[in-house]
């Protein structure tokens, strides 16, 4: 069994956030004595983060945590209840939602759930990283 912790950061609708929470990330990454996950992690959270502030105009908010079992869960909440479009729907024109193609690559899982919070509905978009 592994230490098990819960973190998370309340963020504006603000782009300077995914900076804040890439940053954070990589500090309590870094105390937990994780650091060999920190690059990857960084690269999830930049991702599920950039996109819950640019497609929403509410709050939102980064989740880390580690389970019992040693897995490492990335997450991010926006005030948004409409499911992230799937990767690999758009065109290779596309400018935009090619985030997800990444977490996809990266992460162990992703997924997502309605989540309400701050009072307002909206949606948990996440993925895991499993500790070596």
């Amino acid at each position: 069994m592994s230490e098990a912790w819960d973190y998370t950061l309340s963020i504006p609708n603000d782009l300077r956030a995914v900076t804040i929470c890439r940053r954070t990330l990589r500090l309590i990454l870094t105390m937990h004595g994780l650091i060999g996950l920190a690059d990857t992690a960084e690269l999830l959270a930049a991702e599920l983060v950039s996109n819950a502030v640019r497609h929403t105009k509410g709050p939102a908010a980064l989740r880390v945590r580690r389970s019992p079992e040693g897995v490492v869960w990335i997450g991010a909440w926006d005030a948004d209840p409409v499911p992230p479009r799937p990767p690999g729907t758009g065109t290779e024109l596309d400018e935009a939602g090619r985030g997800l193609g990444l977490v996809v690559a990266c992460a162990d899982c992703w997924g997502w759930q309605p989540s309400s919070r701050f009072g307002e509905r909206g949606k948990y978009v996440w993925c895991t990283l499993g500790v070596a």
